[in-house]
């Protein structure tokens, strides 16, 4: 792990080691992300009645999610007997 990469990861676990809520700080975020898939929805279809464009952001939510899920994930550096390098 570089060091910024470690810096990060401890920059990320102090925060939420002082966060009760989780949900809460990060209801925002999930909004923006939201209102972002909607303007995508209603710029494509702009006579689209509120509901459908709703279902139709969700989904395109869903297979943006989906292909980040199936992406492949960094491996480690291994030597040859599949134990971590030094």
């Amino acid at each position: 792990m570089s060091s910024k990469s470690r810096a990060g990861r401890i920059g990320a676990l102090v925060r939420w080691g002082k966060t009760p809520d989780r949900t809460a700080a990060t209801a925002p975020a999930r909004r923006a992300a939201s209102e972002r898939w909607l303007r995508e929805v209603q710029a494509e279809f702009p006579d689209i009645d509120d509901a459908t464009a709703q279902k139709l952001a969700e989904a395109r939510k869903r297979a943006h999610m989906t292909r980040i899920a199936s992406l492949p994930r960094k491996r480690k550096a291994t030597g040859s007997s599949g134990q971590k390098a030094a």
